[in-house]
């Protein structure tokens, strides 16, 4: 016997109209969301390869200018330049390290020896010198940024927060950016007692320091910034530890 299927027909009730229409509200946001995230990541990834893309470019200039062994001496540049990046601003408050570079300032005087590189985006920068740590892959300018200018420089490459100049008697304080990959100090972290790092000079004089210390501290706590090396050569990395919280600090001293 042939039976005949009939589809039994669905009431559509206000109820399922209404489940129906937030659906597709939902969907909207949805789709709407994903893509202003997706524009904020791709806007990063730009601005970090425009970063990068400069701070290659100030590398590039540093490389040349060390083997021409070119100079320029900057008279009577005010010394106490205070940093004002976020991720410093407990160093930067501290009466202590006011009162270090006015001391400073006054034993090892206000000249200082830089160099200047106007890059693609139009920016001038001031470098002192260059770092490289081979077990970490990181060879960069070291930056002289003011206070003004710290926030953006440290963008681009690490740079000098306090102390003398390169390869000169004192305290070097380096301070770099920890963006948990493999950009700047982000591997400083993973660094030991014995490893080494390397500093060249505008006059490009190139010495190897060896790591004597590291240890992490609160960000108030400023006396990784002392300049009382009894004629020694140290060198001082500062970057953050991965939650931002505190600071590591990687103590190293001239290789004899």
């Amino acid at each position: 016997m042939n039976q005949i299927l009939v589809t039994e027909k669905v009431y559509v009730t206000p109820e399922l109209k209404r489940k129906k229409a937030i659906y597709k509200i939902n969907f909207i946001l949805s789709i709407i969301v994903i893509v202003i995230l997706l524009s904020f990541y791709i806007h990063s990834e730009y601005a970090k390869n425009q970063e990068q893309e400069i701070s290659e470019e100030l590398l590039s200039g540093i490389v040349e200018n060390t083997e021409n062994a070119e100079t320029t001496v900057n008279e009577n540049k005010d010394y106490n330049e205070v940093a004002q990046d976020d991720v410093w601003r407990v160093f930067i408050a501290s009466t202590e390290r006011a009162q270090q570079n006015n001391d400073l300032a006054a034993n090892q005087g206000t000249t200082k020896v830089t160099t200047a590189k106007i890059t693609t985006n139009g920016k001038e920068y001031e470098y002192v010198g260059r770092i490289k740590i081979p077990k970490i892959n990181v060879d960069f300018a070291i930056l002289n940024p003011t206070d003004e200018q710290l926030v953006d420089w440290l963008k681009v490459s690490p740079c000098k927060f306090y102390g003398s100049n390169p390869n000169e008697v004192g305290n070097l304080c380096i301070a770099g950016h920890n963006y948990r990959n493999k950009k700047f100090f982000s591997k400083v972290p993973t660094l030991l007692v014995g490893d080494k790092i390397e500093i060249t000079d505008l006059s490009n004089n190139t010495l190897t320091y060896v790591i004597y210390d590291k240890y992490t501290v609160d960000p108030e706590d400023i006396r990784c910034l002392d300049q009382v090396t009894n004629g020694k050569k140290i060198i001082t990395l500062i970057t953050c530890t991965n939650d931002s919280k505190q600071r590591i600090i990687v103590k190293a001293k001239e290789l004899t």
